[in-house]
């Protein structure tokens, strides 16, 4: 974990300049590169120097790469709080900034504060001409100079949230979604005449507004609007569809629409990312009408959409070239555990070309603006994430400089591919890490990806969380376990099937089945001592953790539990009609017993291994107080456990030591427990 891990990449539209932020060992920072040299003019842009829990977002480039700008620091929380996990006096907060490029050692200029409501929702769009940004915060829409002269403004005061906002290609106009309650509208701002119209208002939801490269026209996401007193059980598919509206009349039409089955429902996945405009006025989008994620265009006068990506694979990122007339894409084409680059022409005329392959590992592709480069992100199994150019030979590194000339690849292990069943015959990938030099039987592993709807692959995983559990993953290895991380049921990339399967998470958890399998495939194994099986996870690997020591402490005799779901059944009792018996769905009482029935805490009676439990107090995606419930229970049955609290850290630790303390502690858990059998106490 002495890598620095790259995110956020981004290619100016004209020229050939990049930028992506580099995260080293909990310090945040932009770094710059120009074509065609990249690796030459590799540098930091920003200067940050301490390991302060703030993170960078949204990083963008005006159209001439002369200035870059940012979100630093986090969302807030209910109490309308950014995460302040170094316990700061005067707290912290979300702010954008610019720096300009071409200057050496620029300070970032503040252009106003951000305050984003939830995880990943930064968006800050710059104009046509560079001079202007916009961003979401605080339910509004906040204009704001590059240059910082004019500081944040609300753009315009509109009832409900407004977000993601686009500018129109000649920089007079915004759409944006306005949305309220049980619906949401597509509105377009206009500068000139300070107003706002609104496309073709429906009781439905619209979202993912698009402008035409002409500026003519506008494409959109339709979806239904709420319906009350729907049960909760029933799984129920989301039709969509696609509309087009003239910019100028507010006037819409329908472009296409998806089927009514499960597999027609929206890819909510990739759709954002997918849906773009292309050239000769094409509209490119992704659907799962065929069980897998594959990437279809449609002209925009209408007709029948061309599927671009066949084959039994799942696209993800999504990128138009310069020209806006090809489409990068990553997907596991002929990988299923890893990711490749790709390219179609956007009319389909053209096969699919492969721009990487082997056993390295490709994602978020972009073009520089003069059409000349690719760049991308990539790993190995044991090498790290890094910035790459793509070429006629292969990858070419960037920003060699940033990765550690002591960095221990030759110590690390290549992952097998592993390939098994559940009880319930549900075919399961995983990738077993074995220790070197390992002599007798050796103590095993589960690992379990959170989300669910994540999938860890055969080297350094492309987000940053995923990507140090990977790399606890391989210190566990080196300490002598074997390892066996699991793709369980409801994980991405093999198909909409897979990540949809009946009974699943609240509504009966049959993807536990597959934790058993991957514990009972880890007694199978000679290497492994099977009276010394242990799983972790996170988040929903923490659930599934959880799961594994109370209903199976005979299999599993020990774990460590980040930050997991305990009691599916409070969400359901939490949501805003639970109160009100006029608008609950027919089915609650039914839908709560099974929630319940589908949680750890439903089986604490027999829960009898070890734990170690481990959040941060200010987790913003499940909340602390599962934890602080679970333990009362354990308590209440003597189970031993242990528990390691961050004051102040959100769910995906912000601070570089506490991934460090808390995995450090992973591993002399498990070494006390399985290792060497030591009894640990209450958590008193």
């Amino acid at each position: 974990m002495s890598s620095s891990f790259p995110s956020e990449l981004v290619a100016s539209k004209n020229g050939s300049r990049i930028v992506w932020v580099f995260d080293a060992k909990g310090v945040r920072n932009v770094w710059l590169a120009d074509g065609p040299d990249f690796a030459r003019t590799a540098r930091p842009l920003t200067h940050y120097t301490t390991d302060d829990g703030q993170p960078i977002a949204s990083l963008r480039l005006t159209p001439d790469g002369k200035t870059a700008l940012y979100a630093r620091g986090s969302e807030l929380n209910e109490g309308q709080e950014s995460a302040n996990p170094e316990s700061w006096t005067k707290g912290a907060k979300q702010q954008v900034f610019a720096v300009d490029t071409d200057t050496k050692d620029a300070t970032p200029r503040l252009l106003g504060d951000m305050g984003c409501p939830e995880e990943g929702c930064e968006d800050i769009e710059v104009s046509p001409d560079g001079r202007w940004a916009v961003w979401p915060a605080k339910k509004k829409l906040w204009l704001a100079s590059v240059d910082g002269k004019q500081q944040a403004k609300e753009l315009a005061s509109v009832r409900g949230a407004a977000i993601q906002p686009k500018w129109s290609p000649d920089g007079k106009h915004i759409a944006f979604v306005s949305q309220r309650d049980s619906h949401s509208l597509i509105a377009i701002y206009d500068f000139a005449g300070d107003s706002i119209r609104y496309l073709a208002p429906s009781v439905d939801k619209d979202s993912m507004p698009r402008w035409s490269l002409d500026g003519e026209w506008i494409v959109f996401v339709r979806t239904a609007g709420e319906e009350q007193k729907v049960p909760l059980i029933p799984v129920r598919p989301e039709p969509w569809t696609l509309w087009i509206a003239d910019a100028a009349t507010s006037t819409g039409r329908l472009l296409w629409r998806s089927g009514s089955r499960p597999e027609d429902s929206l890819p909510e996945l990739t759709e954002d990312g997918s849906l773009n405009v292309a050239a000769d006025g094409r509209v490119v989008f992704a659907s799962e009408q065929d069980g897998r994620n594959h990437l279809y265009s449609i002209p925009a006068e209408g007709g029948t959409a061309t599927l671009l990506t066949p084959g039994d694979f799942d696209v993800e990122d999504v990128a138009l070239s310069a020209d806006k007339a090809w489409v990068i894409y990553s997907s596991n084409q002929d990988d299923v555990d890893r990711r490749h680059l790709w390219r179609v022409a956007v009319a389909g005329s053209t096969p699919q070309q492969a721009l990487t392959s082997g056993e390295t590992m490709e994602w978020s592709p972009v073009q520089t603006g003069d059409g000349k480069s690719i760049l991308c992100l990539g790993s190995t199994a044991t090498v790290p994430a890094m910035p790459y150019e793509v070429t006629a030979k292969g990858r070419e590194m960037i920003a060699r400089q940033a990765l550690p000339t002591d960095f221990p690849s030759a110590s690390l292990v290549t992952p097998k591919q592993v390939i098994f069943q559940s009880e319930d015959g549900v075919t399961l990938h995983g990738q077993l890490f074995l220790p070197r030099n390992a002599k007798g039987k050796s103590p095993g592993l589960v690992f379990m990806h959170g989300g669910p709807i994540r999938q860890m692959m055969l080297g350094f995983h492309y987000m940053d969380y995923y990507h140090n559990a990977y790399a606890e993953n391989q210190y566990l290895a080196s300490r002598g376990y074997v390892v066996l991380s699991v793709n369980y049921r409801l994980g991405v990339m093999y198909g909409r099937a897979f990540r949809e399967p009946p009974n699943t998470v609240w509504r009966g958890a049959a993807e536990y089945k597959d934790v058993v399998a991957a514990g009972r495939y880890l007694q199978s194994l000679p290497e492994v001592d099977g009276e010394k099986i242990g799983l972790w996870g996170g988040s929903y690997g923490g659930f599934l953790t959880a799961m594994g020591l109370a209903k199976d402490s005979e299999l599993f005799k020990a774990g460590v539990d980040f930050h997991g779901v305990h009691d599916w059944s409070v969400f359901l009792t939490e949501r805003p009609y639970f109160g009100n018996l006029a608008l609950r769905p027919p089915d609650t009482e039914t839908a709560v017993k099974l929630a319940w029935d589908s949680s750890p805490n439903a089986y604490v009676g027999t829960w009898k291994s070890p734990v170690l439990l481990i959040q941060g107090d200010d987790d913003r995606n499940v909340p602390f107080t599962q934890t602080v419930d679970l333990v009362q229970r354990l308590r209440a049955q003597h189970v031993p456990f242990e528990q390691l609290v961050l004051p102040d850290e959100i769910h995906g630790f912000l601070m570089w030591k506490s991934w460090i303390r808390t995995y450090t502690a992973t591993a002399e858990f498990f070494d006390r427990t399985l290792k060497r059998g030591e009894k640990i106490g209450t958590g008193e």
